[in-house]
């Protein structure tokens, strides 16, 4: 998934029946409180409607005409003006009604299809490599094509008639009753999301370019690992390795297990550079350049042998943190009934209420599994456990292979971006697809050389080009862009089905980004299979299960963090970038403290507040742990089965709520038990 343009879209989404707004200077809206629609009114018109239309339409009516008033603002005419629209657009012939869903439907995807190609191209210089960009691209970058659309298309009634006609449902009602409906009823449920609120044009366009300055400056937060020493001056890592933070930092420790002779150093010197950034102690002068060597462990930087002296980020990280913040305000106040980013998030978004998230982490945390999966952890690695050992990876089919050996394979496999988009339909005929199928999803997938770890950019008109984002250098895709990019075609290949295979353009997509996160999993897992080395362990399942587990595990704390933190912005709004460092650093240790210090050692560690996520997707972490409990419960659910098929049939259901899709698709809603209950039988085989 896009996970730029998911958060964009988080921000903006189920916004319920807001009242009449008006826009001040630089983005601080007030809200209007004023109703410019009397509640008599009101009362009056749906009364004379259901008095002429009859019972049957008594729910749509007073629902319809309810948004239509909540929505009403003083420009768009008077009471008398609003009765007369409601009595004139309101259509209760179910065959008209149809009409005018297919009408909307087709108008919308193209409407969004053709905008999102114009961001699309306007992101490319600040995105990919090949281009010198130029400050004019942040500016094209961080615009927002999309945010004077819904204006429009209140001035004009489009989205009045949309409102009246197409009622909004709660979670709790979609929750209650979508078992039961059908396709052609979610479809008109999703149509009734639509318009749900009035965010000021010049709200979503800050919005757009906080986020933007957000991802081009994680995007470009690269460590030169050649110029890293120790404190005898022993550089440990190849002269040309740059990884960017924290995704490569985190994939080098992970690879650096398979490295019997200075392996654990590596992981020592990562762990101090990853410290260093949280903290912000780190020189200004090591990030995205090479120009010095730096000792983390001392923080002391040289330059031809003599020590410089250096200057700390300064709290930029949190500078960027803290506008995402106060971008997400200026909509709260046009958000009554999900009045700030966290609501809108959990029980707008995502669809599943905060507590019952929260919920599902605690209780794999505090599961007394976690101390029998890290003593078999020690017992392998033969050693102490460290904190970063939430990273270890030895229950992978690749721990102990060399990741010069793969890199050596995947250079020479995919040199270029063509010789991997030539090859993805290739990796779809190896997980079962069909030839025709594969060729098909294949066509519409563009592979594109990304500045950043990598993304998914998924297509909004039916036939469009999804986009895959990663990282290849000019020696050819090493392991690490090959594993995320394998990574990023599920998010492609989910993207690719339930756009084009999903029956009503309304229900494209998946109920939130831990479904199309999953897929990204299946398809990682298997990125060795897909080069041809087949895992011969008897016992793959039970490491699967093993893997799944400590992957919760650990990115289970991290989101709590990730939610603490936003929780504390909002209680502390006027906060500095330096008091959100403290608070970050102090949410960090809390959970560390409570759910980790035990069991991977370290009393008030910070580790878990590495997350680029945190600083420029906000609140996406809590998708990833949710993404692995689906992923276990789907693969589960795939056993004996061709994973294409039961791919197919589970994700062409679309953007129906995630306990419904879960149903329907396992048996059973999203749970910690099926994962849990597989870690115990694992442990009974591996030793």
């Amino acid at each position: 998934m896009n996970k730029f343009k998911s958060v964009l879209i988080t921000c903006m989404v189920a916004v319920v029946a807001v009242t009449g707004c008006k826009s001040g200077n630089n983005g601080k809206e007030t809200m209007n409180h004023k109703n410019n629609i009397t509640e008599s009114t009101v009362k009056k018109v749906s009364s004379a409607l259901i008095d002429s239309l009859g019972e049957p339409a008594k729910f749509r009516v007073e629902r319809g005409v309810k948004q239509v008033a909540a929505l009403w603002t003083e420009s768009d005419g008077s009471e008398t003006e609003f009765a007369q629209f409601c009595r004139e657009n309101f259509i209760s012939d179910t065959l008209k009604l149809d009409l005018l869903y297919k009408r909307l439907e087709v108008n919308f995807e193209t409407i969004n299809g053709y905008l999102h190609q114009i961001d699309v191209k306007l992101k490319e210089p600040i995105q990919l490599t090949g281009y010198d960009a130029t400050p004019v691209d942040m500016l094209f970058g961080g615009y927002d094509v999309t945010a004077h659309l819904d204006e429009d298309l209140y001035a004009n009634k489009v989205a009045f008639i949309t409102a009246l006609n197409f009622p909004f449902y709660t979670l709790e009602e979609k929750t209650k009753q979508g078992d039961t409906w059908s396709r052609k009823q979610w479809a008109y449920a999703r149509m009734g999301d639509r318009f749900i609120s009035r965010v000021p044009s010049d709200v979503l366009q800050h919005m757009s370019k906080t986020l933007t300055d957000a991802d081009s400056y994680i995007s470009n937060y690269n460590i030169f690992m050649g110029q890293l020493v120790d404190d005898k001056g022993v550089k440990l890592f190849p002269a040309d390795m740059q990884l960017i933070t924290h995704w490569g930092l985190r994939d080098e420790l992970k690879s650096d297990y398979a490295d019997k002779v200075n392996g654990n150093a590596k992981q020592e010197m990562i762990y101090e550079v990853m410290k260093r950034i949280i903290d912000q102690s780190i020189p200004q002068e090591v990030i995205n350049k090479g120009d010095f060597n730096w000792n983390p462990v001392t923080n002391k930087i040289y330059q031809n042998g003599k020590e410089i002296a250096p200057n700390a980020e300064n709290n930029k990280r949190y500078e960027v943190l803290l506008n995402n913040f106060k971008a997400n305000r200026q909509i709260d106040v046009f958000s009554p009934n999900y009045p700030d980013a966290i609501s809108r998030n959990f029980d707008a978004a995502m669809e599943i209420p905060l507590k019952d998230v929260e919920s599902l982490f605690r209780t794999l945390l505090a599961s007394p599994q976690v101390k029998d999966v890290a003593k078999l952890i020690q017992s392998k690695l033969g050693r102490e456990l460290r904190p970063y050992d939430i990273w270890y990876n030895g229950f992978k089919a690749k721990g102990a292979i060399s990741e010069d050996d793969l890199t050596k394979i995947t250079a020479a496999k995919y040199p270029n971006p063509k010789a991997l988009e030539k090859d993805l339909s290739t990796i779809l005929v190896k997980l079962g697809f069909k030839t025709d199928k594969a060729q098909q999803i294949a066509s519409l997938v563009q592979v594109d050389p990304s500045l950043g770890a990598g993304h998914a950019w998924g297509a909004m008109m039916k036939g469009d080009k999804a986009h895959l984002r990663t990282r290849i250098g000019t020696k050819g895709m090493d392991y690490k862009g090959y594993n995320i990019a394998v990574h990023e075609f599920g998010h492609n290949t989910e993207q690719t089905i339930t756009l084009n295979d999903v029956d009503y353009w309304m229900l494209n997509g998946v109920p939130n980004n831990a479904f199309t996160e999953a897929v990204a999993f299946m398809f990682q897992k298997r990125d060795l299979e897909l080069l041809g080395m087949k895992n011969a362990n008897p016992d793959a399942n039970s490491y699967l299960a093993l893997d799944n587990f400590w992957s919760c595990y650990e990115i289970m704390g991290v989101a709590l963090v990730d939610i603490a933190v936003w929780q504390w912005m909002y209680a502390n709004p006027d906060a500095t970038p330096a008091q959100l460092k403290d608070a970050v650093i102090k949410e960090a240790q809390k959970v560390w403290n409570q759910y980790y210090a035990g069991i991977l050692g370290g009393k008030d560690e910070l580790i878990l507040g590495i997350y680029s996520h945190m600083i420029d997707y906000p609140l996406y972490l809590s998708y990833y742990p949710l993404g692995h409990l689906i992923d276990f419960q789907v693969e589960q659910q795939m056993k004996g089965k061709n994973f294409a098929e039961e791919l197919q049939r589970m994700y062409t259901q679309g953007r129906i709520v995630p306990q419904i899709w879960m149903k329907r698709s396992v048996g059973s809603a999203i749970s910690v038990e099926p994962t849990l209950k597989a870690v115990d039988e694992a442990l009974k085989v591996v030793k």
